[in-house]
């Protein structure tokens, strides 16, 4: 086997099993095969020869069925009725019981077997014909050379099944009758909603504070965090020594920033790999089981012979571009060749990086920027604004980590975004700008003046939706909902230019960064902070204590906090979703029925922070599109007035 360094070029195979190596200089190869259970096998190519190497995977997957009673008896003719069960059976090389190497791939409404994993079982639901997906995945395996990470190897086969009605019963005495909801059909973008849902929940605060206490105090992973944690390591390790800061004392700073990059790079994408969705999520929202995130995704030709999987939208806006070709390397890896050096990297198409600018913007209106602003002005002996400095007592001893950690955050601000420029992209992205002596006057050269008054016109029309959803008298009219949600898409996509790409991730790891740093135990000495309040996240009772300390406004940061968390997860589905080139409101029925809870909790959020009711039968719809930063100055105005003199 060549070493890891010989190694040209490492493809995986399409969907119809082929992969072609081009562009290749004129001299011999050596070709490597891996296909699990088989172990790699290595091929000679003479130079100038050109050779299709044809493989036989021995594979021997098989997948047999028979159909039982509701009551587990075997039916003795394959004709099944509805309630009957079918009962698959895997059989081949590789599958015995506790492989680790192997993954079987069941329909989402069936179970495994406790007994034998090899045995999965489904209820037949509705009459006539239908199919079953099956399969199993392996687990990527690389030899020396190829990426250290990769997708799972899939095979796959459709099973058919004709189900009967359920058989006629003669019932007699009193019957009862009950209204259920109006049903709805699956949809392929109901996996990918699962996805941004799980994304933004490993991009959480409480899973970021488990992934720090893990690479800097030694604390053991659970199951679920043990294997993105050892990618994030390793990406750490990656990242710490290119990240310099040219200061004195400083490296724990660095290596926080470090290690708080690799966390936010490792998780902001939605993972493709074919991985189970809680169905619970779905049944609870009366919503059919989601396929595989696969039957959602395009393929398009990556420019190498091979093939690309990459969300709807982005495949309609990688055909706008015939005439540019797809990088497989960014510019700062060197080596590349000369065509290299101009096109699109297929990282951006194949695992956008789903972050919102709003999280950002919320969270910096629930003053978490200006609560570590204020700590940074004292740390470096800088009075307050009043007469009484509120910090005057906070006093941070040189032997605890708080006191470097700060040090290094003082001497990086001239490396962090400033309130104006990030206060430029609100305004770029959603027309949201913030209000205050800092930001001083703007002169934006493009704002999404619109947006809010559409967004807003979109959470209205989905309580009305909810209203007629609830009702199982009358059917739920989506169109209203799907054409509210095509206008905010198309709002949204005009703002996706310049500093789109980076400046979210940017904002966010500084921001994550603060919360952290709030975080510490040792802020429990300087800010008077209420125990007996349960704060989901520990940062936040800092922040109230700043709010209280400073004359700041008397809402809650979890408020700020919610309104940013369901602000994400809903501009996300929108953004990402391909709904200019939907027509049939099925998909829109299904989104607004699946972002229940955050539509209802955006809606309330706001209400408190704004004192705007969105849920009113009677909508003011100037004040609706007023800006949340103007409404939160004319709160904290009369939470002032309304403060009764000593």
């Amino acid at each position: 086997m060549p070493d890891a360094t010989d190694w040209v070029a490492t493809l995986k195979t399409d969907s119809n099993g082929v992969v072609q190596f081009n562009s290749l200089e004129r001299r011999g190869y050596i070709v490597c095969v891996n296909h699990y259970p088989q172990p790699a096998r290595v091929f000679d190519i003479p130079e100038g020869c050109i050779r299709e190497i044809e493989v036989d995977l021995g594979i021997a997957f098989t997948i047999n069925s028979r159909f039982l009673t509701s009551a587990c008896d075997p039916i003795p003719c394959a004709q099944p009725r509805v309630n009957d069960i079918v009962e698959f059976r895997a059989s081949g090389r590789g599958l015995d019981t506790g492989a680790e190497e192997v993954s079987l791939i069941w329909p989402p409404n069936a179970s495994t077997d406790p007994t034998d994993p090899r045995v999965a079982i489904a209820q037949i639901t509705a009459p006539g014909y239908q199919k079953y997906r099956l399969g199993f995945a392996t687990a990527y395996a690389p030899t020396a050379g190829a990426p250290p990470q990769g997708s799972s190897t899939q095979v796959v086969t459709m099973a058919d099944v004709t189900a009967m009605p359920v058989a006629a019963n003669v019932v007699t005495g009193n019957l009862g009758v009950a209204l259920s909801r109006t049903g709805t059909s699956p949809t392929t973008d109901l996996a990918f909603w699962q996805g941004i849902i799980e994304s933004t929940e490993r991009l959480s605060f409480n899973t970021y504070l488990r992934f720090m206490n893990h690479i800097f105090c030694g604390a053991p992973a659970n199951a679920d965090d043990e294997a993105p944690f050892a990618i994030g390591r390793d990406q750490y390790d990656r990242l710490k020594p290119l990240r310099m800061l040219p200061f004195t004392d400083s490296d724990a700073y660095r290596v926080v920033k470090a290690a708080t990059e690799a966390f936010v790079m490792i998780n902001c994408g939605v993972f493709t790999d074919g991985r189970v969705r809680d169905p619970d999520y779905l049944a609870r929202r009366d919503l059919p089981p989601a396929g595989p995130i696969s039957d959602y995704l395009v393929t398009i030709p990556n420019g190498a012979g091979g093939t690309l999987q990459t969300l709807p939208y982005l495949a309609l806006i990688r055909s706008k571009l015939p005439d540019i070709g797809i990088k497989l390397n960014t510019l700062a890896i060197p080596g590349g060749l000369a065509q290299d050096c101009h096109g699109i990297l297929s990282e951006k198409l194949t695992h956008p990086c789903m972050l919102e600018l709003i999280w950002s913007y919320w969270h910096e209106e629930g003053m978490l920027v200006q609560t570590l602003n204020m700590i940074a002005r004292r740390f470096q002996n800088v009075r307050g604004p009043g007469e009484r400095d509120p910090l005057a007592n906070l006093d941070i001893d040189p032997l605890r980590p708080l006191s470097n950690l700060l040090w290094g955050y003082t001497l990086d601000e001239q490396h962090r975004l400033s309130i104006v420029r990030r206060n430029y992209e609100y305004d770029h992205h959603y027309g949201l700008r913030l209000e205050g002596k800092a930001v001083g006057p703007m002169r934006p050269a493009d704002s999404r003046s619109r947006f809010l008054e559409a967004f807003h016109n979109l959470l209205r029309l989905c309580l009305v939706f909810y209203r007629q959803d609830d009702d199982t008298t009358i059917k739920a009219d989506a169109f209203p909902v799907l054409n509210a949600l095509k206008e905010v898409h198309l709002i949204l996509s005009q703002g996706a230019h310049n500093q789109f790409g980076d400046l979210p991730s940017t904002a966010r790891i500084e921001m994550m960064m603060q919360q952290w740093l709030l975080a510490r135990p040792e802020f429990r000495e300087f800010l008077p902070t209420r125990l007996m309040v349960a704060y989901p996240e520990p940062w936040m009772d800092r922040v109230d204590a700043m709010k209280k300390m400073q004359g700041w406004s008397d809402t809650s940061v979890l408020n700020f906090r919610n309104l940013g968390l369901f602000g994400e997860q809903l501009l996300l589905s929108i953004r990402w979703g391909h709904w200019s080139d939907v027509f049939e409101p099925i998909q829109a029925f299904n989104w607004a029925r699946f972002f229940r809870p955050q539509i209802q909790g955006y809606t309330h959020a706001y209400r408190a922070v704004t004192g705007v009711d969105l849920t009113t039968d009677k909508p003011d719809a100037q004040v609706e599109a007023t800006l949340p930063s103007v409404l939160l100055q004319r709160r904290l105005a009369q939470q002032h007035r309304s403060v009764t003199p000593v």
